[in-house]
């Protein structure tokens, strides 16, 4: 079966500074993998390659067997492929249905077109309205989005990034600076709304990665050391030197 994600020989300098040293990874369609590693390790260049922000500087990733060298982030997008950010991306003045609604036109058929009325489109109000309560914000449905607490602004992300439809969903830290309450509110909506698609994570709370993936691979110094299932990775001599018995031990 193709691979839903595969990168075979990727590498990415800056000047003379590598900093993704020949990355081999397949992940396979529906599975939930994350990526763990140390800071500076490389995770976030390593989502900005995939995502086409960044161009790499050799090597090859495939999207459904379709090779994303010069594609822009954009046209990785309508391939089926979205990411959410470090830094909560939303609009803070519109309302939540807004939000959503937005992240909808282009996957469902709406161009640059200034003379369409979108407020008038049942189809565009039901799959946002269906979208909301995905995400638990159905009662937030008319508040302005920068409103909403730092755990709901997170699930308002979420929801833009699986509202166009994608099939691989990556996200950047879902849980950064939440609460344990807030913690597991969202590592349920993650496993709500990620149900038969592909889920590609970075994430240092090392409770939300064993709890969530079915494969885990570690990055250290742009190289990985170790990819399995949390087991066999937790068991990893190698990871642990490198990094899993600290991590750990701060969780």
């Amino acid at each position: 079966m193709t691979a839903a994600l595969q990168l075979s020989g990727l590498r990415k300098s800056f000047g003379k500074t590598e900093i993704i040293r020949g990355v081999d990874l397949s992940i396979g369609r529906g599975e939930r993998h994350a990526v763990i590693g140390p800071n500076g390790a490389g995770k976030s260049t390593l989502f900005n390659l995939i995502t086409g922000r960044f161009p790499q500087s050799a090597g090859t990733i495939t999207l459904h067997g379709e090779d994303l060298a010069g594609k822009a982030p954009f046209e990785i997008n309508r391939m089926g492929l979205s990411r959410s950010f470090q830094i909560t991306n939303i609009f803070p003045k519109m309302t939540v249905f807004e939000n959503v609604r937005c992240s909808l036109l282009w996957s469902m058929g709406y161009r640059y077109n200034f003379w369409s009325m979108v407020g008038r489109s049942r189809a565009l109000t039901e799959g946002a309205e269906q979208i909301l309560e995905q995400i638990n914000l159905t009662a937030r449905r008319d508040l302005p989005a920068g409103v909403l607490s730092y755990a709901e602004q997170r699930a308002l992300e979420i929801g833009i990034t699986i509202a166009g439809g994608a099939d691989v969903i990556m996200l950047d830290e879902p849980t950064a600076g939440m609460s344990h309450s807030e913690t597991d509110y969202i590592v349920d909506l993650i496993r709500k709304v990620t149900t038969g698609k592909t889920l590609v994570m970075v994430e240092h709370d090392m409770g939300v990665v064993f709890g969530l993936a079915d494969q885990i691979s570690v990055l250290v110094y742009g190289e990985i050391i170790a990819t399995g299932t949390p087991e066999a990775v937790r068991a990893n001599p190698k990871v642990q030197e490198a990094y899993l018995g600290a991590a750990l031990e701060d969780h």
